[in-house]
């Protein structure tokens, strides 16, 4: 999401180039992907390698490596996405993953660590790689598009991400208790002593 943003303000490109945050959105991507003929994308996929390695993957192997971690029993992975544009007809001609592999996958709401940012300037320059063997090429902006020109909402951009993010007494980064706990959800007792064990049932 943060490579694509930073692409969009970054450069200008031809009519014929969308650049899109496919955020979650799962199968309503089908339609998207039917349409391109060159489809690049850029994920934090977890390769087991070091972390902040960029791993370039390209046609028929990128499904092996996308969706390997879903964050919801509900999200479609987007081998789901690929493989259902093809069983509709239509399947990218041109496929390429620029994924690189996270620091940390189990902070919830948390932003990208340094590691990471670093990488979104070479993951770019990847993409314009590719682009150029098909001889499409994007303009670098003289001056960038404003950090609130996003392609997603304005709640997701990074430094209103970052300066708004609770703290971690305020709410758990791993799952917090006072959801899990169903028990004290349903009964409505607050002040109820929580089990020393509490289960996710």
């Amino acid at each position: 999401m943060r490579a694509v943003e930073a692409m969009h303000r970054l450069y200008q490109w031809p009519e014929n180039v969308r650049l899109m945050d496919g955020g979650t959105q799962g199968l309503y991507l089908v339609q998207h992907v039917r349409e391109a003929d060159i489809l690049i994308v850029f994920d934090a996929v977890d390769y087991g390698l070091p972390p902040g390695t960029i791993k370039l993957v390209e046609g028929d192997e990128v499904p092996k490596f996308l969706g390997a971690k879903k964050i919801s029993l509900h999200q479609t992975g987007f081998q789901e996405v690929l493989a259902t544009a093809e069983l509709l007809g239509g399947a990218t001609q041109h496929l390429y993953l620029i994924g690189v592999q996270p620091v940390e996958l189990d902070d919830f709401g948390g932003s990208l660590r340094d590691e990471m940012k670093a990488r979104i300037g070479p993951a770019i320059q990847h993409a314009i790689d590719f682009l150029a063997r098909f001889g499409i090429s994007g303009y670098r902006r003289d001056v960038p598009l404003p950090e609130t020109e996003t392609l997603a909402c304005e709640h997701m951009v990074m430094s209103r991400y970052e300066a708004q993010r609770p703290s971690a007494e305020d709410a758990c980064r791993f799952g917090d208790p006072r959801v899990l706990m169903a028990e004290r959800v349903h009964a409505g007792t607050a002040d109820r002593q929580p089990p020393q064990t509490p289960g996710v049932g």
